[in-house]
């Protein structure tokens, strides 16, 4: 029940027809008795810094989601960015500070990151491959890189995009090694599909999956299919794997904490999450 005293979080991106967070915040707020809403707000890239600005004039705005198109755009109308926001280059979470400050974080590595402790997988001291250096490619490397890897290898074929991530990388985390490499998966402990192949039919897949180890854990971002053929050849080869919405459904406690709502674990959000239930 929405009433006059409900928090607003606007979900905020362009078009809105594929949003899963509401499917899940919602719920979640339902259940646990928390006076807050995810509300989806459709506004096209060139409407969207004057609305940004509006939208947080509300007196019950409390935060925002920020999807596509937007992330980037977001970044240059915050008071203060978090070090992975800075990285990823890209937000995705702004809250509204007491003294009315815009602040903005990016979750999508930390539910990546999140995600791979749970299932038991170790980070600090591995070597990983990221394919796809963009924003969600960015952001993943940067929780990497604090959560402890050694060695940070990246390819894109977007030569400005891929420097972009390597500047940001080496300024924020001089201790970690991070090199330009290619899409061969050979002597990695973790690699990670970050482009949206997987999304289409046909697509090739992110790398040479003949020469994946079974010891290699496999991360994919898309989220079209829980198995996409990416997972599916990867699963063939005997790999330990993430699924794409596990990033999804791990990231949410985080922003909780971020939100400053009680926080709870992935699992029980997949349990009252209304995603694919009609």
């Amino acid at each position: 029940m929405i009433r006059g005293t409900t928090q607003l979080i606007a979900h905020l991106g362009y078009p809105t027809e594929s949003f899963k967070a509401p499917l899940i915040y919602n719920p979640y707020f339902e259940k646990n008795g928390i006076d807050a809403v995810v509300v989806p707000m459709g506004c096209k890239p060139e409407d969207y810094p004057s609305f940004f600005k509006l939208v947080f004039r509300l007196s019950n705005i409390h935060g925002a989601l920020i999807t596509m198109p937007h992330k980037i755009t977001t970044m240059g109308l915050l008071d203060e960015t978090s070090k992975n926001a800075k990285v990823a280059g890209s937000c995705n979470a702004v809250r509204l500070a007491h003294d009315g400050r815009l602040i903005g974080d990016m979750f999508d590595g930390e539910g990546f990151v999140r995600g791979l402790l749970r299932k038991g997988q170790t980070i600090a001291g591995g070597d990983v491959l990221i394919v796809g250096a963009g924003g969600v490619g960015s952001a993943i490397a940067a929780s990497l890189a604090g959560a402890g890897v050694r060695r940070i290898v990246l390819y894109d074929g977007n030569q400005a995009t891929l420097d972009g991530l390597l500047y940001r990388l080496k300024t924020f985390y001089p201790e970690t090694v991070v090199e330009v490499g290619s899409t061969d998966p050979t002597g990695f402990d973790i690699v990670v599909n970050a482009t949206p192949l997987g999304m289409r039919k046909g697509d090739p897949l992110p790398v040479d999956v003949s020469r994946l180890s079974p010891s290699t854990f496999v991360g994919e971002v898309v989220m079209k299919d829980e198995i996409t053929p990416f997972l599916a050849a990867a699963r063939e080869r005997g790999c330990a794997f993430q699924v794409g919405t596990d990033m999804l459904f791990e990231q949410i406690p985080a922003y909780l904490e971020f939100f400053g709502y009680p926080t709870t674990t992935a699992d029980d959000l997949r349990s009252i999450a209304k995603i694919g239930k009609g």
